[in-house]
């Protein structure tokens, strides 16, 4: 009787929800086979439970076993979301361990549905629903699976006993491939030679010419290619060459080449036998240090020829020269790794090195950035240890900025309370003089980059002690914590405290600019800049970088900051933009970046120009070109906004379009630190471009390296070797929660590996004959004989 009251209460409620009457007589039931009233039955039931637990303070065990038995009945019949639903809502997810890894259930399908849920998650349930996942895969052996989960947790024990405990020699170099994408090394442990040159990307460079020997594109690119000026209006004069003009070129010859190690400005064997005729001679003073150092941009992850080529111009007595041979070394180990460590002990000579006045400054910043860029996400001390007595405030500003950058980048999101500390005491040791310089600003970002992915419950210290710095700088620097340690999270809470940054408070900061002025006189100098205001506009764009639903929603806030906000505000909405759509070139964005590459203030259209050419960077797209070949021609007059629109076009054909800046890989899963870093440190740069990137400081372009990685899909047989399979490349479809096996691609071309990937298109191997070891097919896939593969022409030739 109570059984079919239980049925009848489905549609005889009265409207209370505290009634439960379907799950009241269910308990009062003979507790028959819960299935045998339907479905239907069953989620109602379901829903009852969800109601009913929050007042259950006793939490009853009878109430988990119903709950348990719902979600068998769910896992069984194809309704996995619902069963995780359930599961979540009562506070006992981890029972999913226990009941998917149960024979005949799918735990692929409940895995993916826990990793779909992540932007809707708060930060603490975020971390319990990936640790159940990577349970389920542990249990269930899929060890590639789980080691994508433990890096996306960032939990270096965890990464390294999913490393360790894998037995199949095979299978651990794919998880070497996929360790080694995420620039992780696993804790101390047994590697053999193959394994360790795979953690190293030794073998990046090699894969990557072949794979420009297949496209038949290693002939080098000139600048000239790039900018077609022959497509121009004729009638418009050409401006002359200058040496910002040909600095430009240098920019742009070292990213379309980046990779392949040869040019014809630069390296050419014409210039080799006569150096008078090297394009390092048409720039001046820090022009001459950016092109010498794109030659280790050409010679990007090829450490060994780079070197050699960079060799000649160390012993150079022009301190330009010298310097950016300096810098070319750290850019020729960015993204690999050398058992022989050439980097360090090179560079840090030339920190030891006690000189005078700018060109000892010069020396030591070059070599400081060197560090940071081959030794990004790294997380070594025995890199750090020559750089942390220039980080003190002794040292000049720009040294003891780059210093600390150079320990943020090393150390990014290692949470490493004792560095923290000492960039701080050099932020309270400054005077507000040197801290009022641009350059000050690494201080800051330093410290953020520390707190990359981490919660602010982990930065609450630095933030209070931040509290007690009076100058502005503070401000910015608690800022960059708090988008820093929520980057990539989509926590809208932090969203909406960057827009009251930008809003409220953007009033109340006027007011009181306004009211030192007329206290003070006519004092100008007073930072009337709110740079803070300028990072929570960027804030925003990386805290839902990684979830599409943020990402159309920041449009129409940055629409309304671009209408109503202050200058400080306005300029940094290109960047915001170009750092969420990075190689990631969409029509609505292109057209509104156009736009604001005409904006009467200067700082937005040379941020917008910039933003252009990052979010097509390595594409190759014909619209985007054509666009800024428009503005190439538009801003001819402009020596500053051509410069820009020049190294935007470089961008656009990085790598011959062959590569992506962007840091976000493996199915958007995981996010790599060391590309983040790269990508902020620039766009932080171009915060303040007319002081930093348009002066002096152009180097600073050269961190983009640490995000430049080939867009490949290579297929390596189990001897490691390329090898030639066909792949179906289509649009990515979201399968999660659909029922049977769909499609995972639409719209798809078959084509013959190696092949390129964009932002939204995955791979899928087109036969069955070969099986991937890896889940994601990105990068570096090995793949192994189906044995249960059967040839059917082999097949056909039998009947006959």
């Amino acid at each position: 009787m109570a059984d079919i009251l239980s049925v009848i209460a489905m549609t005889q409620g009265n409207g209370e929800s505290s009634a439960h009457e379907t799950l009241k007589y269910r308990m009062c039931g003979e507790q028959l086979p819960i299935g045998d009233w339907g479905h239907e039955y069953v989620r109602h039931l379901a829903m009852e439970i969800m109601g009913k637990f929050p007042e259950d303070s006793d939490k009853s065990p009878e109430l988990l076993s119903l709950a348990k038995e719902v979600a068998c009945f769910f896992l069984d019949h194809n309704s996995e979301p619902d069963a995780c639903d359930l599961l979540y809502e009562i506070e006992s997810l981890s029972l999913l361990v226990e009941l998917v890894t149960i024979e005949g259930r799918d735990h692929e399908r409940v895995c993916r549905y826990l990793l779909s849920c992540l932007p809707y998650e708060s930060d603490v349930d975020d971390r319990a629903v990936l640790e159940v996942a990577h349970q389920i895969y542990s249990k269930m052996g899929s060890c590639a699976d789980a080691l994508l989960v433990a890096m996306r947790l960032n939990d270096p024990k965890m990464i390294s006993d999913d490393f360790y405990s894998c037995k199949d020699p095979l299978l651990q170099k794919q998880l070497a491939y996929l360790l080694a994408r995420q620039r992780i090394t696993p804790q101390e442990g047994p590697l053999t030679e193959e394994l360790g040159s795979i953690l190293n990307n030794t073998f990046l460079t090699d894969h990557y010419l072949t794979l420009g020997k297949e496209l038949e594109i290693l002939e080098p690119k000139t600048p000239e290619d790039i900018y077609k000026s022959h497509l121009q209006d004729s009638l418009r004069v050409a401006a002359a060459p200058s040496p910002r003009h040909n600095l430009a070129s240098a920019f742009v010859n070292a990213f379309a080449n980046a990779g392949y190690g040869t040019d014809k400005l630069v390296t050419s064997p014409e210039i080799e036998a006569d150096e008078t005729k090297s394009w390092i001679y048409k720039t001046k003073d820090h022009g001459i240090l950016s092109t010498v150092a794109s030659i280790g941009m050409l010679n990007l992850w090829n450490a060994d020829t780079g070197l050699g080529k960079l060799d000649r111009y160390l012993y150079s007595e022009n301190v330009n020269i010298k310097a950016g041979a300096i810098l070319g070394i750290g850019l020729v180990h960015a993204g690999t790794k050398n058992e022989s460590d050439p980097a360090l002990a090179l560079l840090r000579e030339y920190l030891e090195t006690e000189g005078e006045g700018s060109d000892d400054v010069t020396i030591k910043t070059v070599a400081l950035i060197g560090l940071a860029l081959a030794y990004g996400g790294s997380g070594r001390a025995d890199v750090v240890e020559p750089i942390l007595p220039l980080i003190s405030g002794h040292a000049d500003i720009q040294v003891s900025a780059m210093a600390a950058l150079a320990v943020g980048h090393v150390f990014v999101g290692s949470c490493n309370g004792d560095l923290a500390s000492t960039i701080l005491q050099a932020l309270m040791e400054r005077d507000a003089e040197q801290l009022d310089k641009p350059v000050a600003r690494f201080l800051a970002l330093a410290l953020a980059l520390l707190y990359l992915g981490k919660t602010e419950v982990e930065a609450e210290v630095i933030l209070e002690t931040l509290q007690a710095v009076e100058h502005p700088i503070a401000k910015d620097a608690s800022t960059l914590v708090k988008i820093c340690s929520y980057a990539g999270s989509g926590n809208v809470l932090r969203i909406q405290e960057m827009l009251r940054f930008c809003t409220l408070e953007n009033n109340q900061s006027e007011k009181d600019g306004k009211d030192e002025k007329n206290d003070k006189g006519e004092k100008s100098d007073k930072v009337t800049d709110n740079n803070f205001q300028t990072f929570a506009v960027i804030g925003i764009a990386l805290i839902c970088m990684m979830e599409d639903i943020g990402k159309e929603m920041s449009h129409r806030l940055f629409s309304h900051l671009m209408h109503y906000g202050s200058p400080s505000v306005r300029k940094a909405v290109p960047l915001a933009l170009g750092l969420l759509y990075t190689s990631h070139p969409t029509a609505a964005v292109m057209d509104l970046l156009s736009k604001y590459s005409h904006d009467h203030d200067k700082a937005v259209a040379v941020n917008a120009i910039f933003s252009m050419g990052l979010i097509a960077a390595g594409t190759n797209n014909a619209k985007m070109a054509q666009m800024l070949r428009q503005l190439a021609a538009y801003y001819q007059r402009d020596v500053d906004c051509l410069y820009v629109v020049r190294i935007a076009q470089g961008l656009v054909h990085a790598g011959k379009g062959t590569v992506t800046m962007s840091p976000i890989h493996s199915h958007r899963l995981l996010i790599n630190p060391a590309a983040f870093a790269g990508l902020l440190t620039t766009a932080i740069a171009f915060t303040d471009a007319q002081s930093l990137l348009l002066e002096n400081t152009s180097y600073l372009l050269y961190f983009l390296a640490t995000a430049i990685y080939p867009r490949f899909v290579v297929a390596l047989d189990e001897s490691l070797q390329p090898t030639k399979l066909f792949m179906r490349v289509g649009q990515a479809v979201d399968v999660v929660g659909q029922a049977g096996k769909p499609k995972t691609i639409t719209g798809f071309q078959t084509h013959s590996t190696p092949v390129l990937l964009a932002y939204q298109e995955r791979a899928e191997l087109a036969t069955e004959e070969y099986l991937s070891l890896s889940p994601i097919l990105e990068n570096f896939v090995i793949v192994r004989k189906n044995p249960e593969w059967i040839d059917e022409s082999t097949l056909v030739k039998k009947s006959n």
